[in-house]
């Protein structure tokens, strides 16, 4: 029995360490085709106070009509091009908060938006944006730049750019992304968040997550394909 149980405990040892070292060699990239998860869910709620309360209101509700909304910009992406609420329409997409020379949590945040630029990448109602928090060191030509160095395409993935006071408003007033509920601020304190705020086609928020944490992503990515259903 003990030759028997230390045979049984040796070949458990061995299938653990094969498994822990498949994880560990399997690139980020595949996630996305590895991607079990399902949207928690049938209907995503809706979101319109920077608590994130889930309000659940049916699709078309009356009550949508003075909820919450993402209000107008206008900026400017890596192409030079301007991107309005104008060009949203009838899309989905996600958006985060960002600086080319941030040295902390925004390159494993740009690494997974990568990731949903992959799971999307032939699907033209999603679109994903990231706005600058130093939009006067971050001209065009960085953000070009920026996108050629990290695999970014335009077509899917907007970096912006523009009036600081309207990215700043809309990073607090508008997608709500910074904790400090209740803590007053102006547009010169300085805007760092690593959340991403997902966005219906009626400009609705519809649910904020961690940028930093892939299992969040792998969940933004399937409440994506259930807020899709809703079309």
């Amino acid at each position: 029995m003990k030759l028997l149980n230390s045979h049984f405990l040796l070949a458990a040892l061995i299938l653990g360490l094969s498994a822990c070292g498949t994880q560990e060699t399997q690139p980020e990239s595949e996630a996305v085709d590895a991607l079990t998860v399902s949207s928690r869910v049938e209907t995503l709620p809706y979101y319109g106070d920077p608590s994130f309360t889930p309000q659940w209101l049916e699709p078309g509700a009356e009550e949508l009509d003075d909820f919450h909304r993402i209000s107008t910009f206008s900026l400017l992406n890596q192409e030079g091009d301007t991107l309005s609420t104008v060009d949203l329409e009838g899309k989905i997409y996600v958006a985060d908060f960002f600086f080319t020379s941030c040295p902390g949590i925004c390159p494993k945040m740009t690494s997974n938006m990568t990731l949903l630029q992959e799971a999307f990448l032939e699907d033209p109602s999603v679109v994903l944006l990231s706005h600058s928090v130093t939009p006067e060191r971050d001209s065009v030509p960085i953000l070009k730049a920026y996108a050629e160095e990290k695999g970014i395409l335009s077509s899917k993935w907007h970096l912006l750019t523009g009036d600081r006071e309207q990215i700043y408003s809309l990073g607090r007033n508008d997608y709500f992304i910074e904790e400090d509920l209740g803590v007053e601020k102006d547009v010169d304190d300085f805007l760092h968040t690593e959340n991403f705020v997902l966005i219906d086609e009626d400009l609705h928020i519809r649910g904020i997550y961690n940028g930093l944490n892939k299992s969040d992503i792998n969940q933004l990515i399937a409440d994506i394909q259930t807020l899709k259903k809703e079309g």
